[in-house]
Formats: C-alpha cells, sequence, structure tokens
C-alpha cells in the first residue's frame, strides 16, 4: 500500500530554507537500526555495524533481527531504541546535577529513554518514569522492571498532577506527545495521520504539558523538551513561548558535529541523511533560583517497615537499602531515597516502587520477577541454565522436562537470568508473568 507524503507537508519543507533540498529524499530511505546494551548485563551477540558516537553502549545493527526471539532481549540485557533519541545520554552528561538527582521522564512510555536515565544514574538518586495512559504505563513498567534498577519508580498520572511536588526534581524529561514527522521514514502509516491542524493540536497540548510541570522542578533544575518532529511550531516556537512566559533560560551544549543547530540558534535536531537517525528536536531550559518556594514533605504512616531480614537473605543483598511490607508485598528501596519514594507514592499513583521481592504467603515467600531482573539485589543461587529453545519455550509460558529437584528456582540463559519456577519433583511450575509472554509461534 502506498504512503505518500502529505502534500502539504512536502509544500511546507520546500519552502523552508532551513531543509537541504535532499531532506524529502531521506524520508524515502532505509532507516537506521540501533539498540543500547544494558551495561551490566550480558550482552546479545547481536551482528553491529558502529558504534552511536553520542551514545555510550549504543550500536548501529547490520539488520533488524526478531528481538522477541532472542532471550536475553526479554532479560533487559538491550534495549532497540532509535538513534537520535539517544542524544539524551551527551546532554545528560553535560548539565550540573547532585550526587543523587532526583530526575522526572514524564511521557516515558515505552521507556527508552527511562533505561538510558537509569543506566546514568547508576544507582545513584532517583527516577520516576510516567505515563498518562494505563495500557501504556504497563508496557512502560515491564520494561522499567527488565532494566532492573530499584532507584526506579513508575506511575501513571496526567503532567498536571505532578504540581502535588513542588521544587522536587532536579531534572524532568518531556519529550512531548507531537505531530510524528520524525516517524515518516519508519512507519509509513504515521503519513495518513498528519494534518496542518494536527500540528497545532499538537503545539498548544505541549505548552500546556510543560506548564503543568514546571512548578514541580527544582530552582535551578534542568527541563530537556523534546519531541520527534520537524516544525518550528512545535519546537522553537514552543521554546521561545516558555521562555517569555515561565523566564526560563536556554541552555547552550556542546553537541556533536553532525547534530544540526534549530532555527534561530534553539535547540538542536538529528536529521535522516545528515546523521543516521529519524526525526528528533531536543532543547535544554533551566529555571532560574528567583522562583524558588519551600516545600515540606513526611513519610507515609501506611508503609511499615521490615525489622528483620530472617530468611531474606537467601534471595537479596540488603546493603545500603530499606526493607518495607505492603499489601503483603515486600519491597526493597534504596536506603538515601526512601523519603522521596515514599513523598512519591503518598501523591500520586504507582505501578512499581524500588523492587518488589516477593509476596509472603502462608508457605513463605514467593519470589517476584522485579527480583529476578535486579542485577544489584539479587543474590539467589539455585539456579537451571536453559538452552536457547528452552528459554524460549519458558517464556512462551510452556512447562517441559528440566529432571527432578524441588523448590524455587532461577532459570537463566547465557547465565542471564530470565524468570523463577517452582519446581516439584519431575515437574515445574512456570512463574514467568502472563502477561509478558511471547505469543508469536517460537519453534
Amino acid at each position: 500500500m502506498s504512503h505518500p507524503l502529505p502534500d502539504k507537508f512536502i509544500q511546507r519543507i520546500n519552502n523552508d530554507s532551513f531543509f537541504d533540498s535532499d531532506f524529502l529524499a531521506h524520508l524515502d530511505s532505509i532507516p537506521p537500526v540501533s539498540v543500547r546494551f544494558h551495561p551490566e548485563k550480558v550482552q546479545s551477540k547481536l551482528e553491529v555495524l558502529k558504534a552511536v558516537s553520542w551514545c555510550e553502549n549504543a550500536f548501529y545493527l547490520k539488520e533488524r533481527p526478531s528481538f522477541t526471539l532472542d532471550p536475553l532481549f526479554h532479560a533487559g540485557g538491550y534495549y532497540p531504541q532509535e538513534a537520535g533519541s539517544m542524544i539524551l545520554d551527551t546532554i545528560l552528561m553535560q548539565i550540573t546535577l547532585p550526587e543523587d538527582p532526583v530526575i522526572l521522564d514524564l511521557c516515558a512510555a515505552p521507556g527508552g529513554k527511562s533505561t538510558l536515565i537509569a543506566s546514568f544514574l547508576n544507582g545513584k538518586g532517583m527516577l520516576v518514569s510516567n505515563e498518562v495512559i494505563q495500557q501504556r504505563a504497563r508496557i512502560l513498567r515491564e520494561n522499567i522492571v527488565k532494566w532492573g534498577c530499584t532507584n526506579t519508580l513508575v506511575t501513571c498520572n496526567d503532567p498536571a498532577d505532578f504540581s502535588r511536588l513542588p521544587n522536587f526534581f532536579d531534572a524532568i524529561v518531556v519529550d512531548a506527545p507531537c505531530s510524528g514527522e520524525g516517524m515518516f521514514r519508519k512507519d509509513k502509516a504515521a503519513r495518513d495521520e498528519w494534518s496542518e491542524e494536527n500540528v497545532l493540536q499538537c503545539a498548544a497540548r505541549q505548552k500546556r504539558i510543560l506548564a503543568d510541570v514546571w512548578e514541580s522542578l527544582k530552582p535551578g533544575g534542568f527541563l530537556i523538551y523534546s519531541t520527534c518532529t520537524f516544525n518550528a511550531c512545535e519546537n522553537e516556537e514552543n521554546i521561545i513561548w516558555f521562555c517569555e512566559e515561565f523566564g526560563a533560560e536556554e541552555v547552550k551544549l556542546k553537541m556533536p558535529v553532525e547534530i544540526q543547530e534549530g532555527r534561530g540558534g534553539r535547540g538542536h535536531y538529528c536529521f535522516p541523511g545528515i546523521n543516521e537517525s529519524e526525526g528528533f528536536y531536543v532543547a535544554v531550559l533551566q529555571k532560574p533560583d528567583e522562583n524558588f518556594r519551600n516545600s515540606k514533605w513526611n513519610k507515609r504512616p501506611e508503609f511499615r517497615k521490615q525489622k528483620e531480614s530472617a530468611g531474606l537473605e537467601e534471595f537479596v543483598r540488603l546493603d545500603d537499602t530499606a526493607l518495607y511490607v505492603w499489601n503483603e508485598r515486600m519491597l526493597v528501596l534504596p536506603a538515601k531515597m526512601e523519603a522521596e519514594m515514599l513523598h512519591v507514592q503518598s501523591l500520586l499513583r504507582l505501578l512499581k516502587m524500588g523492587t518488589m521481592v516477593g509476596e509472603n504467603s502462608r508457605k513463605g515467600l514467593i519470589p517476584s520477577e522485579e527480583l529476578a531482573m535486579d542485577f544489584n539485589l539479587l543474590s539467589f543461587q539455585r539456579k537451571t541454565e536453559l538452552s536457547r529453545q528452552d528459554a524460549l519455550n519458558y517464556l512462551h509460558g510452556d512447562t517441559f522436562d528440566l529432571g527432578e529437584g524441588n523448590g524455587f528456582c532461577l532459570v537463566t540463559f547465557e547465565e542471564q537470568p530470565l524468570g523463577w519456577i517452582k519446581r516439584v519433583n519431575k515437574r515445574f511450575n512456570n512463574l514467568y508473568p502472563k502477561e509478558w509472554r511471547i505469543r508469536m509461534q517460537i519453534n
């Protein structure tokens, strides 16, 4: 089925001297495939061409594989992410943040930027990953869990809800919903959904989102604004409006030479054909210090701290952590961030906080998938290494012969945890989450 570029889009590009004469032709070229490897997990043997120069542990692939049929993808060993959006790594390296920064990824689903931020934090500080649409928020939670970091929360809230957290975040990433012009190459159906009216609607919505979340940014904090579109209305003009309306100051950063400066020197673009990426725009704003207003908050009484860790040492390392029991579930939080995490949960709708170790039952602790994925916390020693086919069978939700054994066991592929089983003599119960299971044919 043919999906031609919209006529009014072509006209706009041709009338804008900001674009070179080959720009439209690049939108019909083959898009590159890029992934970002987890720095602490086993790397899949994907065939790479070269590194993405502006992001650590990121590479272009020779071709697009079936990620679904790679067990290490399900284990959180890497994340397929558009290379242009990985410029966030370069930005985070340049802005001045405290030792333990508190960062919000406001429009986070499906999770590419959040997993990048989690790797940047490297166990320090705290990341709140938010998505307002419930179904997308569940996908976000799955990807954050698989990345395996205790210092993360996943919330499902409207941007306006974050006004309950004034002066709370050191940095806020807003990858705003947009008209999606940067999707025209890899998702041809996006061309059919584009209209000039939608561009204007998106620009207005983006202004509302920025205004809603500004109060929750600390004085001196940074707001990183991005879209996957090319027009000035959603990009440079929004930056001008926001600086004039709220007194924000644009931060000038040093970018790789192939990243193009925006119109009037505001923000930067990744363009197909100029660099190996899709369409991506980003600008960094800073909140002036004079906007400071005090805010106080306290721990929530509904949480009950677990005083003893008897029986848990088999499953987890509890150094520098706080252990809580909440609705029969045991959670581990970073000790340095427990007050901040409890404050967030008291005000927002949470899908994940810290790492859930497991649920208490009459027969003891049932370990959770979150624990299996947490490379820093997990200390369980009973493991069963699976072949590739058995690993896919496990991820499909199947059971098969593993010999005799009893009790909980961690199943691994290439020594990388995939999840839990409970062995009962010669059979086992597959505890891999049903909503995560592979649904396609695996044989």
